[in-house]
């Protein structure tokens, strides 16, 4: 079999997959999103609301923070999981913020300077779709466990961003202007999240519009868990404060990606074939580092391959390149 593929130039060159960027779709990875969004949610309210630091100056450093993580994100060749859960932690902040912002201004209530949470909500679903509109006529695949290309990693940040900004207007109007209060508007998120699952198991409803269903609706989850556990208890919270909470979301989150970690080092993530338009079948620019199909005959490889990264193919050892 040829061991050759369309370069991001044009040219066939001896490349055919590149590394994953972005992890398996497993409890596992639920898990650790519901506590990553989650301590945004607390660690937002600690700065903006508990340390008085303000929402504008709070929003600066959580967006500095993000920059940072989520450049470091799309420059890397391969998965790293603290730093792809810390770009989600950081658009879990920065959406905090600037929900914030924009619905409540500068004071702490609905409205009282914004625009209120139920229009927050309604312009950033009509902004998400958008996104997803945009996403699709690039000709990028929807499919997170197989996006190989830049163009389709800044994307899914992109709408990642927006989603947690758009959870955390929902949130507070679910908790706060329906009446329900934080705990009613966690159990009602988690039930509706119980029926997405009972849907992916019992039915045969597109998998990809069931897991961005589910992601979007974490981050409301999230948004009435956090207050859930930092509200005071005549408010419907268990009263641990911002402080408190955010330090053991903080400590549960580390302790799940070392274990995260540590299982991927016993099952290594497996290659992508490389990236071509889902519209046009041209190659795209990829998001990690190419790898290069060897031969059977040859008994040796060219780059050096990652032991931690390239695992067995039936057409041949991966060998990576540059």
């Amino acid at each position: 079999m040829s061991a050759t593929a369309p370069g991001p130039a044009g040219p066939e060159v001896p490349a055919r997959y590149v590394l994953r960027k972005l992890p398996h779709v497993t409890l596992l990875f639920w898990i650790l999103k519901i506590i990553a969004v989650t301590l945004g949610e607390t660690a937002g309210d600690l700065f903006g609301i508990t340390l008085q630091v303000g929402y504008v100056a709070t929003a600066l450093i959580f967006l500095v923070f993000f920059l940072v993580v989520v450049v470091a994100q799309v420059r890397a060749k391969r998965f790293h999981s603290a730093l792809f859960w810390a770009v989600v932690l950081g658009t879990s902040m920065v959406g905090t913020e600037i929900s914030d912002l924009s619905n409540r201004g500068f004071g702490h209530g609905s409205a009282q300077n914004g625009i209120g949470y139920a229009w927050g909500a309604v312009l950033l679903t009509s902004l998400l779709a958008i996104v997803f509109l945009v996403w699709w006529r690039t000709g990028q695949t929807y499919d997170v466990e197989n996006i190989a290309s830049r163009k389709g990693e800044i994307l899914y940040w992109v709408a990642i961003l927006v989603s947690n900004t758009l959870g955390t207007s929902s949130g507070d109007w679910l908790s706060d202007d329906t009446g329900l209060g934080f705990r009613n508007a966690f159990f009602i998120i988690a039930g509706v999240m119980v029926a997405i699952v009972a849907a992916h198991y019992l039915t045969n409803i597109n998998g990809t519009l069931l897991f961005w269903v589910a992601f979007v609706l974490t981050r409301p989850l999230g948004a009435a868990g956090g207050d859930s556990l930092t509200k005071p208890t005549d408010e419907g919270g268990l009263g641990w404060g911002t402080l408190w909470g955010s330090v053991a979301l903080l400590a549960l989150l580390i302790v799940l990606i070392v274990y995260q970690v540590v299982q991927l080092r016993r099952h290594p993530l497996e290659p992508l074939p490389y990236p071509l338009n889902r519209l046009t079948g041209e190659p795209q620019r990829p998001n990690g580092a190419v790898l290069a199909a060897a031969s059977h005959s040859s008994g040796s490889t060219s780059g050096g391959t990652d032991p931690a990264n390239a695992p067995g193919s039936p057409i041949g050892e991966p060998t990576e390149r540059g």
